[in-house]
């Protein structure tokens, strides 16, 4: 066994263009071998895409936010390595966040999706649409699969080729956190003590409801009326699932996030609710102003994803010509080339178990659509079949593009555009109505899985690039986490669909989940689309595209409810304010560090546990505070103060950062 040197660092040109014959020469040398694929890494990575898959797909369900887990899974495989005395931890860590980093974006492709179905249902009772345990896994699977095949082959070219061309943020404080494995028990220590701050928390408010769960103006004789009469309504989510993810998404971000919101919320909806007329000639200031935004405004978000995902498109079609010259060249000059030939950091999985892999795939997809309660014919298999593969095909580079760039993957808006043009396909040679939407559905889960993935697995790659990792073990291995992670998925959307639901008091908001029943349901039953608010949608997308500001990102906040977003604009000036407050830059900047560690704890101690607040109430476990205190206005003062007291938990700890 090779020992990892103690002091460890990132060559000095990690980040940089190399110069003409520069060389990028890892962490973990080439020509050596290092313990990576072992009892301890596959364990720990299975168990990584168990928790995480459970609470991200909790937390984009009730929230429609969904966290990468890789920077807290890297935090805690340094942590465990630590405290074990692991002889090679970094090699092994890499692994570890490889197989539970599998997590996030598998989640990402069933809950964008496949809830739309339930959802649908819902809405119409008495239309026969059913899905199962065994629909969404084998979705969830098959897609994250073609996911990692269609990305393998631009691997060299996203993670070598353009070295130091592309900023990858996530990948690039996923590798600073590995390698400062040093510091790894007590980062290990802080992320489990805010995790737990975080869980007791939203435990308190969501299992036992001792405060509200939304800070409102309604909660205020003036804020009700403001609502009713002037349709201007106040309301912030209290808990700390959306506080942490305000705070790693950045004070940028939210911005332009909660720009969004508040041009729906604060404009629109009370010009709608002054001088709008509903279709059946109802004046729009009888209505509630949350009604007027579900049933009208986020239409206009819905057209502004749509459009983002074609801009997305367009712009990467450059990379999208290139990458069948990169997959021919590819699979030409491994036909004849020895894989032993190839050094340990740049062997890939060769290129005929790829071309054999997507034809399994492809096998067992079709298998699924006759076999799986579908009820297709094989004319309808074939077309969704080169449906799914063109589609996965053409976005795949450009999921990887958005990650390694801004590393925020615009895969909603690109799946819109694929449900689309799937339910006209679908709908043309015999599938419709209920079977059809289902189909659509799961074809769209497929294909966003696929980009989830391929966007996801890019940056686990570059981290192995940087460190030093074999490529081919990270590739095998992400089937692991894809099993695993699908598995866990598929069980977590069925009890949380169960136990809230997606309509009426309480319900799971599943706001990308809506926006694609939106679309489909007009297109499959043949209703009234509303073209022109999606037409208003797309036309703002373009002009703020023009002038600069990230299209998909404003669009997703005209969409998402306020209580959502504006939590994320307090998160991400918290992180403004304790990386601006010294002089010193090294000292912002191990406070932003330490924040970021805060953040994430508190994100995802909210998330799980609020999985186990679906399970006990999925098992009929009733842990309520007394109806009588249930919106009382100590009620909802308390909300305030508490949320009032996390912030300060924030931004006092990452101030307590000193000069060394």
């Amino acid at each position: 066994m090779i020992e990892e040197e103690k002091e460890i660092k990132l060559p000095d040109n990690a980040y940089t263009e190399l110069k003409e014959g520069e060389k990028y020469n890892p962490i973990l040398l080439s020509d050596k071998k290092y313990p990576e694929v072992n009892l301890w890494t596959v364990l720990w990575g299975i168990l990584m895409a168990v928790i995480f898959s459970a609470a991200t797909a909790y937390s984009g369900l009730r929230f429609g936010q969904v966290f990468e887990a890789a920077i807290p899974i890297a935090i805690i495989a340094v942590g465990i390595s630590t405290v074990a005395k692991r002889k090679s931890p970094l090699s092994e860590n890499v692994i570890i966040q490889s197989i539970g980093a599998s997590s996030g974006v598998i989640v990402a492709g069933a809950i964008f999706t496949l809830p739309a179905i339930y959802i649908i249902q819902e809405k119409n009772p008495d239309i026969n649409m059913q899905i199962n345990f065994y629909q969404i896994f084998l979705a969830s699977l098959f897609g994250g699969f073609l996911g990692i095949l269609f990305l393998i082959p631009f691997r060299k070219y996203f993670v070598s080729d353009m070295h130091g061309k592309y900023p990858f943020p996530e990948a690039t404080a996923t590798t600073e956190i590995l390698v400062s494995g040093a510091k790894g028990g007590a980062q290990a220590k802080l992320l489990l003590i805010s995790g737990l701050i975080g869980g007791v928390y939203d435990f308190l408010m969501t299992s036992f409801q001792l405060w509200a769960e939304n800070i409102s103006s309604r909660m205020f004789a003036v804020g009700e009326k403001l609502a009713m009469e002037y349709k201007f309504l106040f309301k912030m989510n209290a808990g700390s699932i959306l506080l942490g993810t305000g705070f790693l998404i950045g004070l940028k971000y939210s911005l332009i996030i909660c720009a969004g919101s508040l041009l729906s919320w604060w404009f629109i909806v009370p010009l709608l609710g002054q001088f709008g007329v509903t279709a059946d000639g109802v004046l729009m200031q009888q209505l509630d102003p949350e009604l007027i935004f579900s049933n009208y405004v986020r239409y206009i978000g819905i057209g502004g994803i749509a459009m983002a995902g074609i801009i997305g498109v367009i712009k990467s079609a450059g990379v999208i010509k290139s990458s069948f010259g990169v997959v021919f060249k590819a699979s030409k000059s491994k036909a004849d080339e020895s894989q032993t030939k190839v050094l340990r950091t740049e062997r890939d999985i060769s290129m005929r178990i790829i071309l054999f892999g997507f034809l399994a795939v492809a096998l067992l997809i079709a298998i699924f659509f006759l076999t799986g309660g579908l009820q297709m014919n094989i004319t309808q298999v074939l077309v969704g079949l080169l449906v799914i593969f063109v589609f996965a095909f053409l976005f795949t580079t450009v999921a990887a593009t958005a990650i390694a760039t801004v590393g925020t993957n615009p895969v909603s808006g690109m799946t819109m555009m694929t449900l689309i043009l799937s339910s006209f396909i679908l709908s043309a040679v015999g599938l419709q109505g209920g079977s059809g939407i289902i189909t659509a559905l799961i074809v769209g889960g497929i294909v966003c899985s696929a980009l989830a993935m391929a966007g996801g697995f890019i940056t686990d790659l570059k981290i192995g690039y940087w460190i030093g990792s074999s490529p081919y073990k990270q590739q095998s291995l992400k089937f692991l986490g894809t099993l695993v992670s699908a598995l866990t998925v598929g069980g977590v959307i069925l009890i949380l669909s169960k136990t809230y639901g997606y309509t009426g008091e309480g319900s799971l908001v599943a706001p990308q989940a809506n926006a694609m029943a939106a679309i489909i349901e007009p297109l499959m039953f043949g209703g009234e689309t509303p073209w022109i608010l999606y037409i208003i949608g797309a036309i703002l997308a373009i002009v703020l595209d023009r002038i600069g500001i990230p299209a998909l990102a404003f669009s997703l906040g005209m969409f998402i409810p306020l209580q959502l977003n504006l939590p994320l604009l307090v998160g991400g000036s918290i992180a403004w304010l304790i990386s601006t407050r010294s002089k010193d830059e090294q000292l912002n900047k191990k406070r932003k560090e330490k924040g970021t560690l805060l953040a994430s704890g508190l994100l995802a101690g909210g998330a799980i546990m609020g999985v186990v607040s679906a399970i006990l109430k999925y098992a009929n476990v009733e842990l309520s505070a007394p109806a009588e205190w249930i919106g009382s206005m100590p009620f909802n003062l308390l909300s305030i103060v508490m949320f009032i007291l996390l912030c300060s938990y924030l931004i006092w700890h990452s101030l307590s950062v000193k000069k060394e």
